[in-house]
């Protein structure tokens, strides 16, 4: 335990200035390449240049991590097709701010998604056997929109320029402090105050003491992060951070009940103290769509 509680205290500060040094660079790179193209009279830079790399490095460990789980369930997807398909989906999400492609992004995406079925397909034709290809197929489509779907929302949030959403690095910033700090919150909440458990037989450390503290800790994050977004009163922005902590804490839930299933206590050991990448992402990852509709029903709210 003390080996596990150092790993952390290590780790997560390197995780942490890398991350800001990362979303740093995202931030100046679009001034960087301004104007990179213009759109009805409107000069824009490029946006998301370092959620894109970073999404790149991350998803194909995250894409094994999670055929491993599968395999438990005698799930195995094409671990290839599925990074394919993750990278081809995240690479949508960021060619939809530049005009030329919004024209064919809807069949586009539908395009990956086929694609993925069939190079999944055409996998178990050259293997030349039909065992198991249901599952392997629906394993690998899963896979890709778990990871990759989700991923896509994740880069939006930067990079979307939309009457009723504008991408900013201060809102990926937001998502992430506030899943973050709810997942502090509740370790506090639930260490000091933590009597009622909330689901034992999956995650026997959860309490909805340390729940309750975790979401009050996440509004209170979200309220201060809103002063950077102007389309965002400190009500709002509380509200915010309310939800996205609680589908945060969803998304954690729905990893722990994968892992139960696979009789793992971690998806992975690929950073020390916290587990595998699944184990990191899981939460911002689930929460990504809720705040990218959040964002948008505010902005259009005034």
């Amino acid at each position: 335990m003390e080996r596990a509680l150092r790993n952390r205290l290590t780790f997560g500060p390197v995780m942490l200035l890398a991350l800001f040094l990362l979303l740093w660079i995202d931030w100046r790179a679009e001034f960087w390449t301004y104007p990179a193209y213009t759109a009805h009279g409107k000069s824009f830079g490029i946006a998301g240049i370092g959620i894109l790399m970073l999404l790149l490095v991350i998803l194909p460990l995250a894409v094994y991590e999670l055929a491993i789980l599968f395999a438990a369930e005698r799930v195995r997807p094409s671990v290839g097709t599925a990074i394919i398909g993750c990278g081809a989906i995240v690479l949508h999400g960021f060619s939809t701010q530049f005009p030329f492609f919004e024209k064919i992004a809807a069949s586009t995406l539908a395009f990956i998604i086929v694609f993925v079925m069939l190079l999944a397909a055409l996998r178990r034709a050259l293997m030349r056997t039909s065992q198991d290809a249901i599952l392997s197929m629906a394993g690998t489509v899963l896979a890709t929109l778990y990871l990759g779907g989700l991923g896509w929302f994740l880069i939006s949030l930067r990079v979307k320029h939309g009457s009723f959403f504008q991408g900013s690095t201060a809102k990926i910033l937001m998502v992430l402090l506030t899943v973050k700090f709810t997942d502090i919150g509740a370790f506090t909440g639930g260490k000091l105050l933590g009597k009622h458990k909330m689901i034992p037989w999956l995650s026997p450390g959860k309490t909805w003491e340390g729940l309750l503290f975790g979401l009050l800790t996440a509004g209170l994050v979200g309220a201060l992060c809103g002063r950077w977004i102007p389309e965002l009163r400190w009500h709002k922005a509380f509200l915010f951070g309310v939800i996205i902590g609680g589908i945060g804490q969803l998304g954690d839930l729905l990893e722990s009940l994968m892992k139960r299933d696979a009789e793992v206590k971690d998806s992975g050991r690929a950073i020390p103290g916290f587990g595998g990448v699944l184990d990191v992402i899981d939460s911002p990852l689930l929460a990504a769509p809720f705040a990218y509709l959040l964002f948008s029903l505010f902005q259009r709210s005034g």
